[in-house]
């Protein structure tokens, strides 16, 4: 299964996300190891007037001094490191002697008067006990710090929608180039939209002038092989005139190749036309023309059968559909011995199915068949198959309208289809 490749929108929202979460997360682990706010450093005497009275109201800032008491000297938490030297400020201040203080710290100071950082425990030694006063290192995640994600994760939805709206806003002239190119026909060129960023703009100007050389090139082939076919009736004819003198066998084959060259330039120059696709496009009911075109065969003595469907209303040109269908259906009778035609409408386009009964197709040649003067049948003989220009001529005309024309073996291998997607009209 081949991977569809991914939109242009996809990797430029994925670096617009990316840089914006990579931000994101590097402002977040700054403020994860820094202090909540609200819970700034301790004056040392606000600790020693805890422990002297036994109990701390909240501070101004919600800072808040837990109390309880010990039976021993074993407090402190594993982050909690000693340190005598603001021991003995804590006990200058009580007043009591040094070796009734004792406190563990998160962050040690040089300066023991310094404020108190982060968590830490102080004992002093009573009566009852060990006198502790504690502050704790909040959770991992508090609520401030969910507050910051919350805000965080609401950002980089904002971010993402207009890194969205801006990949959208640079994919859709790349998208409009792309189906003006896949609209291009010969005979039938396609206006390149010169809209967008100026690399865009630059990028549809050189389209336009590519498909100018393209077409014209192409046209200038077209024209070339039309002349040549319309050319080359002078010398036939003079041919024919010559061979009514040779003997009546010899006579009778020479017409005979005569005839068969005449039809193959006959057929050429229809491809040509139809190529070109020069006629009056105008709206009709493709469904009507494939029942007109059937019952016209079937009166002919055609094994041809239609299974009618919904309404197909499209731009197009009868002529060349009607052609279009002739050379489908009597490729199916000649391969296939009789022609299976229906049809359904599907995402505003229709699909015409033509089925037959012969040994269907071989995957690996179905895109061959579709160039000029390649049969499915090796022998060039017009007795058991055609010039090789029918399905040329027929995906011209569906790329002509549009279209797409496919070759596939029907379910269970019972014959071949051709499948023909023809957009309708709005």
């Amino acid at each position: 299964m081949i991977r569809r490749p991914a939109s242009i929108v996809v990797p430029m929202m994925l670096f617009a996300i990316t840089s914006a979460a990579v931000v994101m997360l590097v402002q977040f682990a700054v403020v994860f190891h820094g202090p909540p706010p609200g819970s700034g450093p301790l004056p040392i005497a606000r600790v020693a007037d805890a422990l002297r009275a036994g109990h701390a109201p909240p501070g101004p800032q919600g800072q808040k001094i837990s109390m309880y008491l010990s039976e021993n000297d074993r407090f402190g938490r594993s982050e909690e490191r000693a340190s005598p030297e603001r021991d003995r400020a804590i006990a200058i201040l009580l007043p009591v002697p040094a070796d009734q203080v004792r406190g563990y710290y998160e962050w040690p100071a040089n300066d023991p008067d310094q404020d108190i950082h982060g968590s830490f425990t102080v004992g002093r030694r009573t009566e009852k006990g060990w006198l502790v006063a504690s502050v704790s290192r909040g959770p991992a995640l508090g609520r401030w710090r969910i507050a910051i994600l919350q805000w965080m994760l609401l950002t980089l939805i904002i971010l993402s929608l207009l890194a969205w709206a801006a990949a959208r806003r640079i994919s859709r002239p790349i998208r409009r180039l792309a189906e003006a190119a896949t609209r291009a026909r010969l005979g039938a060129p396609e206006a390149i939209p010169l809209d967008g960023p100026r690399e865009i703009r630059e990028l549809g100007r050189a389209m336009e002038a590519m498909q100018a050389r393209i077409l014209q090139q192409a046209e200038n082939r077209t024209v070339m092989l039309a002349a040549m076919a319309h050319d080359l009736g002078t010398p036939l004819s003079r041919l024919a005139f010559w061979i009514e003198q040779l003997p009546d066998a010899a006579r009778e084959r020479a017409v005979a190749d005569i005839g068969e060259m005449r039809a193959m330039l006959s057929v050429t120059l229809q491809f040509t036309r139809d190529i070109r696709g020069h006629g009056d496009m105008v709206r009709l009911d493709l469904g009507s023309v494939i029942e007109s075109l059937a019952d016209d065969l079937s009166a002919a003595g055609k094994p041809v059968n239609v299974e009618p469907g919904p309404r197909m209303v499209l731009i197009g040109e009868p002529q060349a559909l009607r052609r279009l269908f002739g050379n489908l259906v009597e490729n199916a009778i000649r391969y296939g011995q009789r022609a299976e035609i229906r049809w359904s409408v599907r995402d505003g386009h229709g699909e015409i199915q033509i089925d037959d009964e012969g040994p269907g197709f071989d995957p690996a040649q179905t895109e061959n068949l579709f160039a000029p003067f390649v049969r499915g049948e090796s022998s060039r003989n017009r007795a058991t198959g055609g010039t090789g220009l029918g399905l040329a001529i027929v995906r011209s005309i569906v790329e002509l309208h549009g279209g797409l024309v496919t070759l596939e073996n029907r379910p269970g291998g019972a014959g071949g289809r051709v499948l023909v997607r023809l957009p309708l009209a709005t």
